[in-house]
């Protein structure tokens, strides 16, 4: 059982970041803990690049049996596809066999706005 809180998963027309813009003001300690664990899932390149297959995969979510090819072995791709959910990044759904994961729009929208300066869209 994962000892971090993830962050939420948002509604597609509540893109609100958990923190705000990181030029508008200093992050308080538990936004700062929140917003560390979702760069810290993505600071591992396979974990980068699994994020990034399941993000552009064509209608939005891939089943692991279509994005294992990064390298590594199964279990390895199991193991960092849990960190990527753990953090809030990704969420999943079994169909029989196969686990499909998707990052919800939200969590995209919200990741920018995170990066972007105040003020501005």
């Amino acid at each position: 059982m994962p000892t971090t809180k993830p962050l939420p998963l948002l509604e597609p027309d509540s893109a609100v970041p958990c923190c705000p813009p990181l030029s508008e003001r200093p992050l308080t300690a538990d936004e700062a803990e929140r917003t560390a664990l979702m760069f810290k899932a993505l600071g591992d390149p396979v974990r980068l690049r699994l994020f990034s297959l399941v993000a552009s995969h064509e209608g939005g979510e891939a089943c692991v049996c279509d994005i294992s090819d990064v390298g590594v072995s199964q279990p390895t791709v199991s193991h960092h596809l849990k960190k990527l959910k753990d953090a809030g990044l990704l969420s999943s759904e079994r169909r029989g066999t196969w686990v499909y994961y998707r990052v919800e729009p939200a969590v995209l929208a919200a990741m920018g706005a995170l990066l972007t300066r105040a003020g501005r869209a």
